[in-house]
C-alpha cells in the first residue's frame, strides 16, 4: 500500500548547493519521529503499532508515515507518501479525498484513514506528536536551519 505525494525531489543530487564564492553550504537533515499509533477497528479495543513520521527537507511539500515490516502481508515497510500540507490541515478540520484522509478526534487525536486497493486502514495518533513533527519539519527547512544531525525522537 501506498500513496505518493505528486512532490518532485527539489535539488536532488548531492546534498550541497554551490554559492557564488565556490563554496558548498550543506543542506539541512531529515527529521523522524518514532511514535505509538492506534488502530482503530470494530473491536472494542484497539492495537497500539509503532510508526515513524518522515520528512526529508529535499521534498519540503512531503511528508511519509512509515509502519514496519512485521505489520504488511507482504513483509516490507508500509510507506505512505502525501503533501505535508493535509497533514497540518488535517489537525483543524477533516480533510483529503484520495488515499489519505486526515480528520481531528476529540481535541487530543488526530485519525488518519489510509485507501489502497487491499483495503482501508484507520490508525490513530496523538495530535500534540503530530503537531510537534510538523513543527520540526518547518524547523529543518527555515532559512538559515543548515545542516545539522537527523533529528530522532521516539514517543
Amino acid at each position: 500500500m501506498s500513496a505518493t505525494a505528486e512532490n518532485p525531489p527539489a535539488g536532488a543530487g548531492s546534498g550541497a548547493t554551490a554559492t557564488g564564492s565556490g563554496t558548498a553550504t550543506a543542506v539541512a537533515a531529515p527529521v523522524e519521529e518514532r511514535v505509538t499509533a492506534r488502530v482503530i477497528s470494530d473491536d472494542p479495543l484497539y492495537r497500539a503499532i509503532p510508526a515513524a513520521l518522515r520528512f526529508t527537507p529535499a521534498e519540503p511539500l512531503a511528508v511519509r508515515i512509515v509502519f514496519p515490516a512485521e505489520l504488511s502481508p507482504e513483509g516490507t515497510d508500509n510507506e505512505w507518501v502525501f503533501p505535508r500540507a493535509l497533514l497540518e490541515a488535517g489537525l483543524l478540520a477533516p480533510t483529503g479525498t484520495g488515499d489519505v484522509r486526515i480528520w481531528p478526534c476529540g481535541r487530543v487525536q488526530v485519525v488518519v484513514e489510509f485507501h489502497s486497493p487491499e483495503g482501508v486502514a484507520v490508525i490513530q495518533f496523538d495530535s500534540a506528536v503530530l503537531r510537534r513533527f510538523l513543527r520540526l519539519t518547518y524547523a529543518a527547512t527555515a532559512p538559515g536551519s543548515g545542516a545539522r544531525p537527523a533529528a530522532t525522537r521516539t514517543a
